[in-house]
């Protein structure tokens, strides 16, 4: 008898800078990094329903001469020990100067598109969660719900990023992704 295939893994797409953190401009340091409240429990309920957690971040700062990969590298880790217990299962950035677009760099997908061949994950039943309508786009560009947070930039950004909800703070947008598959969950168990 042969075991099925993995079933493919829904997927969280966070950004990071103004989602998770604080937005600090162009942050290339450790001692600089915030995490909002209630981001480590949220990412946990997300965890424990089955989502993996994937960091989709341009740093810009990087392609800019701001700041180097190791110190993109030192800010990521110190992200990683302030969420914990939570934990991320991938992060991914584009490093590019933003008159240089590529296909990785947000708006465009490629960053989603390589964590989806990297982790075996169902597009259909993941979310991007950001604070710009940049993330939106990117997002939507995938094939992925949106949700909008009001932190760092999305105050202002709320009402033209097309997102397909939109939350106070990261800890909304995960009840709303709970929701969305708690509901989804129910339907496919009808008859």
């Amino acid at each position: 008898m042969t075991t099925p295939p993995e079933k493919s893994s829904p997927a969280v797409f966070l950004d990071r800078d103004g989602t998770l953190m604080e937005e600090v401009n162009y942050c290339s340091e450790p001692s600089k990094v915030s995490i909002f409240p209630g981001v480590p429990e949220a990412l946990q309920q997300l965890k424990a329903r089955g989502f993996k957690l994937i960091v989709i971040s341009n740093q810009a700062g990087i392609g800019r001469g701001y700041f180097t990969e190791k110190e993109y590298r030192a800010v990521e880790a110190e992200l990683a020990n302030q969420i914990r217990p939570a934990v991320l299962d991938a992060s991914y950035f584009c490093p590019d100067h933003p008159e240089r677009p590529t296909d990785r760099r947000k708006p465009a997908p490629g960053m989603i598109l390589e964590a989806r061949r990297d982790h075996d994950l169902d597009l259909k039943r993941s979310f991007f969660v950001g604070d710009k309508a940049i993330d939106m786009e990117c997002g939507r560009n995938a094939g992925v719900r949106t949700i909008l947070v009001k932190t760092g930039y999305g105050a202002a950004e709320h009402e033209r990023s097309g997102a397909n909800w939109v939350a106070e703070n990261f800890a909304e947008a995960a009840e709303i992704i709970l929701k969305q598959s708690d509901h989804r969950a129910e339907k496919s168990e009808l008859p």
